[in-house]
């Protein structure tokens, strides 16, 4: 981001936006690196969505709240190393300020000066579903997404330190808009995959976890992440952030209170991913339901009801396929794939959270075009009209610090650079805190004094297997030996 350029500034004419809804999604749908928009969100309703005006639309309903530490190792905190409790938001709030009353509340063993709080992937359709009036809220199509509203959203709630893993979604792309407080974000390119050494356990359908605490990297045990390329990002209210396909990111929350709402936009390259994503499952629950159990390894994320069945994991790759060949074939015929079944659709609806009851069929629509990335080439990065209203997030540079930040101004003024020295149903899970396997924070092979692998502790894991095994890279091959078999 350049100094010459401002963002947040007021225009004449408030109610014009910077850019027409065909425009926004020409930029959403072609732009293949994070940026912010700006001035595009000033007349949503819902920029009212503090946590406090949310709490009272609430009026009592509980939510869950995942809790981790605000110590940082350097081993991601990932869901299934983290505690759960339901709480209001009053109560949230009241621990947040720490007022007496919560010492007898859900977060009465939990020291707010040691805990951070996050209700995060809170689908709007589902806790205001007795108020459906607010999805008209949210209006992404301003975006150039007509019908999409609150219901095809989800709400993040946090206090300060809470964050998600580092992470990429196989499916879609990503519009964030900054409600309340500041996050700033750390972005990789897909080109970082191998840097940012990929695993799937902990398990989760259509999240592809990093190994590495990006906030404090272990570059002993990960020296590749040396030359993963960050883009740096702080997130100020009434900003909305786009997270291009297969950006690597990991989101910390770096104010008292802060509120997101996010959509993940479908693309037609959904549907290999969901096939790869098929055979993913397949793997995953095949080789870890076949081991003995252990009270140590959580290798489902709390967001995966269980361990689906061979047959059932069979039934869904079939449908992948299906789904993948329909939409080809509609894609060739000019026709649109919405016009699939009921079945087909709920096949392949693209929420993140595949199996989420809260995406119900309809609500989750395919793309009626295609928007493919393959064509994208640098010149139209040229065309982008970066500026004032779309700001650019550039990789940070080798001098800054790990923890860096390039924070975009929400009265636009100015661009600030800091330096601070250093991101089905669900399975509920109780208060107990979780420990992760021995498997997944430790190296299999262990060296001698000498470096060569000590013969007597090169064990090697299911899940160190799995990482191969599973490596993006392979599943990505083996779906297209796997399409073109089907094919002939």
């Amino acid at each position: 981001m350049g100094g010459e350029e401002t963002a947040g500034r007021s225009w004449p004419g408030e109610d014009v936006k910077p850019f027409t809804p065909g425009k926004a999604k020409e930029i959403v749908m072609s732009l293949q690196q994070p940026a912010v928009f700006c001035n595009m969100v000033g007349d949503w309703p819902a920029l009212q969505w503090n946590a406090k005006y949310l709490s009272a639309m609430l009026d009592g309903k509980t939510i869950q709240f995942r809790l981790g530490l605000k110590t940082v190792d350097v081993v991601p905190q990932f869901e299934t190393t983290c505690s759960y409790v339901k709480a209001t938001l009053g109560e949230f709030l009241s621990w947040s300020c720490g007022q007496p009353s919560c010492l007898s509340g859900p977060f009465s063993c939990y020291e707010y000066s040691k805990y951070w709080a996050y209700a995060d992937y809170k689908y709007i359709a589902r806790i205001f579903e007795d108020k459906p009036e607010v999805f008209q809220d949210i209006r992404w199509s301003d975006f150039g997404f007509p019908g999409r509203s609150g219901k095809e959203s989800t709400l993040w709630i946090g206090s300060e330190g809470a964050n998600t893993p580092c992470h990429l979604d196989s499916y879609g792309c990503n519009l964030v808009l900054q409600v309340q407080g500041r996050k700033r974000w750390h972005l990789f390119p897909p080109g970082d995959t191998s840097f940012l050494y990929p695993t799937r356990i902990p398990y989760e359908e259509s999240s592809i976890f990093s190994k590495v605490n990006v906030a404090n990297p272990d570059l002993k045990h990960f020296p590749e992440f040396r030359n993963a390329t960050a883009h740096v990002v702080t997130l100020s209210p009434g900003q909305v952030l786009l997270v291009p396909r297969h950006w690597w990111h990991y989101v910390e929350s770096i104010d008292p209170i802060t509120v997101s709402i996010n959509s993940w936009i479908e693309l037609d390259a959904d549907h290999e991913a969901r096939v790869e994503e098929a055979i993913t499952r397949m793997l995953v629950c095949a080789l870890k339901s076949a081991e003995n159990p252990s009270d140590g390894d959580h290798w489902l994320n709390p967001t995966e009801v269980e361990a689906t069945s061979h047959e059932i994991n069979l039934q869904y790759l079939n449908k992948a396929v299906a789904v993948y060949f329909k939409c080809q074939k509609a894609n060739v015929s000019e026709q649109p794939c919405s016009s699939s079944t009921g079945a087909e659709q709920r096949a392949s609806a693209s929420c993140k959270r595949k199996r989420e009851v809260g995406c119900e069929p309809g609500g989750c629509r395919l793309p009626a075009h295609e928007f493919g990335f393959s064509t994208f080439k640098a010149e139209k990065l040229q065309k982008i009209p970066f500026g004032p209203h779309l700001i650019q997030v550039f990789p940070q540079s080798q001098e800054t610090s790990s923890m860096g930040t390039v924070a975009v101004q929400s009265d636009g003024r100015d661009l600030l650079h800091e330096n601070e020295g250093g991101h089905s149903a669900k399975l509920h899970c109780t208060g107990k805190q979780l420990v992760m396997s021995n498997d997944c924070e430790t190296p299999a092979h262990r060296m001698d004094s000498d470096g060569s692998p000590d013969a007597s502790q090169t064990a090697l894991s299911t899940n160190d297997l799995l990482d191969c095994l599973v490596n993006p890279h392979v599943i990505s091959l083996v779906a297209r030996l796997l399409l073109e078999r089907t094919r002939v």
